[in-house]
């Protein structure tokens, strides 16, 4: 494994040599742009499918930020972290196993730092710390996300993280499962369960990251919403993570790791 220098503060004499993998598609596009017009970082590959990875340790890179598909993005993790390079990973498709293995990975990995975040928007990161505190004061709480038609994975990463976020509340409060006197539904229309929070997926054109977190009270109803209009909204976090990384090592899971939210 290449030696991994420890975490140092870029400068626009010294900038951090970023490549991206899943540079043709929108957000790969966007985070190319992004790291372009950043004084402190450098793009130095920009990588699509099927071009080889070697093309990132040639190029001299430190950190990779992974936009690619859920299917090649834990191989991908695990070959960078093999070549001593830190990854920020906007893909999901991730599962209990494959972040297993990647921690397994990263234990014997010297000070190597992997970033996964199921949505790098800081007010969608916002809304999901919003929504554990939140939903330790209602009964009954549902996620409504939204998004383009070509995403391939449902529900969305990020309602995911908002359904486990809203559980630890419920859970530090006592609750027990949100009432639903539901009995027949064939047709599956109260939505996926996740953590015991129903969650609804809508695909449709037009849209591109759309979050609604409705909790319900006797009497009330609170409503968390998110809107993300264009990929741009993402990048702000991407390049925070880009620059944080390094000085975490190990698996951070979600954007909030990086950010002082108490």
């Amino acid at each position: 494994m290449t030696p991994q220098p420890a975490p140092r503060t870029a400068t626009p004499e010294e900038p951090l040599r970023v490549a991206v993998l899943g540079a043709r598609g929108r957000m790969g596009s966007a985070a190319c742009t992004a790291v372009e017009e950043a004084p402190d970082l450098e793009l130095v590959a920009a990588l699509g499918r099927g071009d080889d990875l070697t093309a990132v340790t040639e190029a001299g890179a430190e950190i990779a930020i992974d936009l690619t598909v859920p299917s090649a993005t834990a191989e991908n993790v695990r070959w960078l972290v093999e070549h001593g390079i830190h990854a920020v990973v906007g893909t999901t498709g991730w599962t209990e196993e494959t972040l297993g293995a990647l921690r397994e990975q990263l234990a014997a990995a010297d000070g190597i730092g992997v970033l996964i975040a199921p949505n790098f928007a800081i007010g969608a990161v916002l809304a999901m710390r919003f929504a554990e505190v939140a939903a330790r004061y209602y009964d009954s709480a549902e996620i409504i996300e939204m998004h383009h038609p070509n995403k391939l994975d449902a529900p969305s990463g990020t309602a995911r993280h908002t359904a486990a976020a809203i559980a630890r509340g419920r859970a530090a409060a006592g609750l027990g499962p949100v009432p639903d006197a539901t009995e027949k539904d064939p047709d599956g229309a109260r939505g996926a369960v996740v953590d015991g929070i129903h969650v609804h997926a809508v695909r449709q054109q037009g849209l591109v990251a759309h979050e609604v977190v409705q909790f319900g009270g006797v009497g009330e109803q609170f409503v968390l919403r998110h809107d993300s209009f264009d990929r741009v909204s993402f990048m702000p976090g991407v390049l925070l993570g880009v620059r944080e990384v390094a000085a975490h090592p190990g698996l951070t899971v979600g954007l909030d790791g990086y950010m002082d939210l108490g």
